[in-house]
């Protein structure tokens, strides 16, 4: 029975080991990769054979008993992921966000309709101008932000008057602005201009920006700008309950416990509130893996892996003793 128990042993231990041996190959893999958050495997004992249990003293004059007992292999307790944060890379490019602090982008997959969250924040803009990750997967928050001009003329010249709408709508994030007269923009010239005039001396889009609280700002050629969405941020209570999916998206809010509740709105997904990071415009979060650790810890696991090899092989050695009794 003993001898069963070491080879059980044994090969639990060398089944995961391996497993161990995976997590650190993976997180060694994505050292590079934007916004991965690396992981730590945790081992725990299995049940023991027990050869004698323990039981209490009966009187002053009777010592207690200890208990006797075998153990028969380990197993994974827990392959944790570190969500600290990781170090982040001035890009200079717009639509690359990172997140200082707690939260996730959340994004939403059109086709599906279905919504999953991310740290990855190299987004880009798409033929018509909503900002999305760098698979198609549409970034969330509040939308609907307008600008209306009233064309009027001063002194012979033409004059847009704004008057500007907030965000206050859930939905995809955009950069894309396209008034014109009858849609957005109303000529009160009273006849001294033209429609056409007036729609060709129009504002016209000349760049955004996104803030540190997630506010996309939209800036026109006549000087005006206005907020035309707001980028939302969701935390969880247990994040190391949200599922990975790939290309460094993750599922499973439900199982993570969303604080706030899943419904995105100002008063508790608002960057730099609630206890949620900041949005950092023109960086990027790279990924938080420690090669040092990450190299220190693949020596450990290799050297118990090969330890526990050797258990299957002293093993294996007692027992061809034992078949060879009979020969000897």
């Amino acid at each position: 029975m003993a001898l069963i128990g070491s080879l059980d042993s044994g090969v639990s231990a060398l089944n995961n080991f391996a497993k161990g041996l995976q997590v650190i190959s993976d997180n060694i893999a994505n050292v590079n990769t934007v916004g991965f958050k690396g992981s730590t495997t945790n081992y725990a004992d299995t049940f023991s054979d027990v050869l004698h249990r323990s039981s209490p003293s009966t009187d002053a004059n009777v010592s207690n008993t200890t208990a006797m007992q075998i153990g028969l292999g380990m197993q994974i307790s827990s392959i944790k992921a570190n969500f600290g944060e990781g170090t982040l890379s001035t890009t200079g490019v717009a639509t690359d966000l990172a997140i200082t602090g707690n939260g996730f982008f959340s994004v939403k997959d059109a086709q599906s309709n279905t919504n999953l969250v991310t740290r990855a924040g190299d987004f880009r803009l798409d033929d018509s101008g909503r900002i999305v990750t760098q698979n198609g997967l549409r970034l969330q928050g509040l939308t609907g932000g307008t600008i209306t001009f009233s064309a009027t003329s001063v002194n012979g010249q033409l004059v847009y008057t704004p008057t500007k709408t907030p965000p206050t709508t859930n939905g995809d994030l955009s950069v894309g602005y396209s008034d014109s007269v009858g849609n957005g923009i109303t000529n009160d010239t009273g006849g001294v201009f033209t429609d056409a005039q007036v729609e060709a001396g129009k504002p016209r889009l000349e760049s955004f920006s996104i803030a540190k609280d997630g506010t996309v700002n939209l800036y026109l050629s006549n000087g005006e700008s206005y907020a035309a969405g707001q980028v939302m941020l969701q935390n969880f209570r247990d994040p190391n309950a949200l599922i990975r999916e790939g290309n460094n998206l993750y599922s499973g809010m439900d199982a993570a416990g969303t604080e706030g509740g899943s419904a995105i709105s100002a008063s508790n997904n608002t960057p730099g509130t609630n206890g949620l990071g900041g949005i950092q415009s023109g960086s990027l979060e790279l990924s938080n893996v420690d090669l040092t650790k990450e190299f220190s810890d693949l020596i450990t696991t290799q050297r118990s892996f090969q330890a526990a090899s050797r258990i299957v092989t002293v093993s294996d050695s007692v027992l061809e003793e034992i078949v060879n009794l009979k020969h000897n």
